[in-house]
This record gives structure tokens, sequence and C-alpha cells, in this order.
């Protein structure tokens, strides 16, 4: 059973690397592994709960005989119900961030980005719009932020190859934007929430590699720009009589948006409780502030006119249910006990934690960011008592480990436009093709991925 499990997971892993080539969407693949890995490990559930959790269901039992039924409630209450948590909560911070995204986006709270970046100058365009991009994906979710800032960006730029160009800066600005930061992405807010890093260790030594893998890759497409581009400019959206909400009341919504995703940190170090709690706090005062600002138009029964944006709609559920498939298929394999195996082998042929890194990278360009760097994380536990030095000491709180995965898996998701869910939505909007993206961006990408890595390297040997 567990090589059926793990077979499972390798050829879930395949689809999803091919999923441009298919059509099959990484989402439904990613819940198909997760679903069905359960139920096989349930069939065989006696055999891996008394190699795995022997003492704790003897203690389960508290003295009745073992049967089918006790282990399957043993299994939900005790093993699979963890994992569902885990995953929730991860998925509770994306589906709270998106929504705040979609609110402020909704009332026009970013529509000073498209005055800000108008201009026909190719290098103010391009370095506006990839920087606000880089900045609003280290609070906001990294897809959602994408989307909005590729929108903008095609009802601006009339010429294909241009938009082609500057959307890949796009793409490229937000990973790297939201791997700085333990709220930016999935994988810093798990990192974050088992305790391997804390908030302000992590983007201390994040930042800088972050914003090298982002600038570097983004002076090179600049220099493939002309130095006027082709834009047009439409009339800002327009939204009712009623729902142009005023400068002040736009400021005071992005306040709450943003400032208050800014508190979830404190409010984890304070509470302890799950960053999602925070974020949905946050979302929930902001949805106040909402419907105080358009009372109005809430009384004449026309919100309707303030509808989501398809391109978010569909992008927020399937991210959401791709990122609980994923989760769940690694807690399952988890309890078969073969990333214990693969991480004493590691430790035995390997023994570096940057080669794992940098293989990781490639890896991610080629199947999905996300799905390689979980799957690192899950190779091992956070070790306590270590010292910071040795080997082992690079799985400790704030060991270079987790900061290695985090930056190599994001950037290294850019290197194709394959790697990542904000990669498949340009292609999808501007039908790039693979071949075009190698030809090239993987390069560029590749110079200011190296760079940042040597730049994470020194920072973390010296400082």
């Amino acid at each position: 059973m567990t090589l059926i499990i793990v077979i499972l997971l390798l050829l879930g892993y395949v689809v999803i690397a091919t999923g441009h080539l298919t059509g099959v969407n990484k989402a439904a693949i990613a819940v198909f592994i997760g679903t069905v890995g359960w139920v096989v490990y349930i069939c065989y559930g006696s055999d891996f709960v008394m190699a795995r959790h022997p003492q704790d269901y003897e203690e389960f039992l508290g003295g009745d005989l073992p049967s089918s039924d006790a282990v399957k409630h043993y299994i939900y209450n005790n093993v699979f119900l963890y994992y569902v948590g885990r995953a929730a909560s991860i998925v509770m911070f994306l589906l709270a961030t998106m929504s705040i995204v979609e609110i402020l986006n909704n009332n026009g709270c970013f529509d000073f980005i498209s005055k800000w970046i108008r201009t026909r100058n190719s290098k103010r365009l391009l370095w506006s719009i990839t920087f606000a991009t880089f900045i609003l994906s280290a609070n906001l979710d990294n897809l959602t932020t994408t989307t909005m800032m590729l929108v903008i960006m095609h009802s601006i730029v009339q010429n294909r190859r241009q938009r082609m160009l500057i959307g890949t800066a796009i793409v490229l600005a937000a990973n790297c934007g939201g791997c700085f930061t333990v709220i930016g992405d999935p994988i810093g807010l798990i990192l974050w929430g088992d305790g391997a890093v804390t908030a302000t260790n992590f983007s201390s030594y994040m930042a800088l590699p972050a914003l090298l893998a982002w600038v570097i890759p983004t002076i090179l497409i600049h220099r493939e720009l002309p130095e006027r581009i082709d834009t047009q400019w439409s009339p800002m959206p327009y939204r009712g009589d009623e729902t142009n909400l005023s400068p002040w009341q736009r400021v005071l919504m992005l306040f709450v948006g943003i400032g208050g995703l800014w508190f979830i940190p404190t409010f984890h170090t304070i509470t302890k409780l799950s960053p999602f709690l925070g974020a949905l706090c946050v979302l929930s005062v902001l949805w106040v502030v909402n419907e105080l600002m358009n009372r109005k138009l809430i009384n004449a029964d026309r919100m309707s006119e303030k509808r989501v944006p398809l391109a978010l709609q569909y992008g927020t559920i399937q991210q959401i249910l791709f990122v609980m498939g994923i989760m769940l298929a690694m807690g399952v394999v988890m309890e078969t006990g073969v990333f214990s195996d693969v991480a004493d082998w590691i430790n035995q042929n390997i023994h570096s934690v940057w080669v794992v890194g940098i293989v990781s990278g490639l890896l991610s360009g080629l199947v999905d960011t996300f799905t390689i760097a979980i799957s690192d994380i899950s190779l091992y536990p956070v070790v306590k008592g270590a010292l910071p030095g040795d080997y082992i000491g690079s799985f400790i709180t704030n060991g270079i480990y987790w900061k290695i995965i985090a930056y190599t898996t994001a950037v290294g998701g850019c290197l194709l436009s394959v790697g990542s869910v904000s990669g498949l939505a340009l292609m999808k909007m501007e039908h790039i093709r693979l071949g075009w993206y190698v030809k090239n961006m993987t390069l560029k990408v590749l110079a200011g991925g190296v760079v940042g890595l040597a730049v994470l390297w020194i920072e973390l040997n010296y400082f």
C-alpha cells in the first residue's frame, strides 16, 4: 500500500507538470491524489497505525479489542483531522486575503495604480507596475495580485510582444515579492505556522535576495522594450453614480485591509493563535467598513453592480482546492513513513541543504512551486536543541534550510511559465507558448536567481 500511495503521488506530480500539454487542471489532480491517497491508506489502516502509532492506538482502545471500525475511528480522529486542520488553516488564510483583495478592488482602492503608471515611457511603466506588484504580493495572495496587475497591463499596452515581456516581469515580481514575507506566499505561511521561522527573521534574510531576483531580470527585460510603448488609456471603470467612493474612503479601506494584514504577525506573537484567525478578523472589519461605505448602494439593492471579475472567482477556487489537495496528499505520504526514509537517504548521500535547495528550484520550474516546496518541508520536522552550525542545525527554528527552500522554489517556479499558478495565468491571458518563454525569459530569470542565491548564501554564512 505504501508503494501504491507513493506511485499515486509521483504520477500526480507528472500530470501536474504536464498540465499545459494535457489540459488537465492542476487543482483537479491535486484533489484526486489527496482524496484517493487517504482512501488507499485507510484500507490497510491497521498496518500503518501499528507501525506509526502503536502506543497512541492502545490508549485510544482503552482496553477494548482492536477492530476494523476502531482503527478507522482512530485514523479519522487522531490522524486525518490533524492534516485537514493543517491544510484548512492555510486555505482559510488564502480565502481571507483573496476576499480582502476583491473587496478593495471592487471599491476602486487600486485605481490609483492605473493613474500612477499613466505614461508611454517603457521604463517608468515597467518599473511602476512591477514595483506595485512586488509590494502588494508581499502582503496579499500572489495569484490574485498577479491577475489584477495583468488585467491592468492588458488594458493599457497594445502590442502583444510588449505585453508578454511586461507580463512576465509582473509574474516574477509577484513570486519574488510573495516569498520574502511569511504572509505573502502559502509556503512562508506554512513555515511560520509550523514554527520553522519567525516573521522578522525570515523577512530580514529573504528581502535582499528576493529583491535582486526581481530587479536583475526586470533590467534585462527592459532592454528589450522600445523607449516608447504603444498604450491606450481607457477611462476609469464606471461604478455607478453612488459607487465612486471619495479618496479618503478608499484610503481608509486600503489602510484597514493592508494595514490589518501587517498586524497579523504581531497578532500571532501575542495570542499564539493561527494566523488565519487574524486574517479573518481583518476581513470581518473590512467587510463592515465596506457595508458602511456602500450603505446607499445596499439600500438601493444595487450591490450586484459590483461584480467580482470571473478571473478572480475561478482563480481563487482553483488555488484553494489545489492547496487543499496537495496538503492532504503530503499528509498521507508522511503517515506511510516514506518521507523519513527519503530524508535519511539525503542525509547520508547528499548531506547538503544547498544541493537540495538548488535541485528543488529546478524541479519547481518543471512541476510546481507549491508542490515541490511542501514536499521539501515535509521531509524534515523542526528540530529542537541543535546547534545552528551543525548540519542538523539547518532544521531548527529559523534554520537555513527553510529559507533556502522558500527562495529557490519561489524563483525556480519562474524558470518556466508552467512552474507557478501565476505563470499559467499569464500563459492563458497572453497565449504565451512554453518555447517562447524558454528562449526569451528562462536565462534572465536564472541570472537573477543565481545572484539572489549567492547573496542569500553570504547572509546565512556570515550574518
